[in-house]
């Protein structure tokens, strides 16, 4: 599909991080209305990502945090987020670029959306349904606890969300 000028599968990904762009937006001006709160999975490795050289080396490839109660100064433009967030205790700024987020949740509305990094060949990246399921409020995968750094804030509240939650895979519709 990448000879086609009609890149619906490029258009589809812009449009999905417009609404994480917008809806962090929504939360750096307003704060987070009820229960609402964030998984955002990225990836550390990318190209303009800004975290602690310790964070990195522990997290090498890729991780999620949680924006929910205890986080600090979120700022979001056309390209990224600013979020300072503790870990350990000790705040620290994190630059996210929206290309390089792989998963946002919303758990307490079971939404859910699922991203290949901006730039990624088609066909590289793999769907890992286990790891997508059932967003619930004050639970998370053995995947995203091995993600998570010790101490992290914004750890999910004890109130179970109610359903199941759908991720958003694009790979079923992209043509092979």
């Amino acid at each position: 599909m990448t000879d086609d000028p009609l890149r619906y599968d490029t258009w589809i990904e812009d449009a999905l991080r417009s609404v994480i762009r917008r809806t962090l937006d929504f939360a750096a001006e307003n704060g987070l209305p009820g229960e609402h709160h964030f998984y955002i999975t990225f990836r550390t490795d990318a190209d303009g990502i800004e975290v602690p050289a310790y964070l990195k080396a522990e997290n090498p490839e890729e991780l999620t945090i949680v924006l929910q109660h205890q986080f600090e100064e979120l700022v979001v433009n056309e390209d990224a987020m600013w979020v300072t967030l503790r870990f350990n205790g000790n705040p620290e700024r994190l630059r996210i670029p929206f290309g390089a987020v792989l998963s946002f949740a919303d758990p307490s509305v079971n939404f859910g959306l699922q991203l290949k990094m901006s730039g990624e060949p088609e066909g590289d990246m793999e769907f890992d349904a286990t790891q997508a399921q059932n967003f619930e409020a004050g639970t998370a995968t053995p995947a995203q606890d091995a993600n998570m750094p010790p101490g992290a804030s914004g750890t999910p509240g004890k109130k179970k969300a109610k359903g199941t939650g759908e991720v958003i895979a694009l790979d079923a519709f992209r043509k092979k």
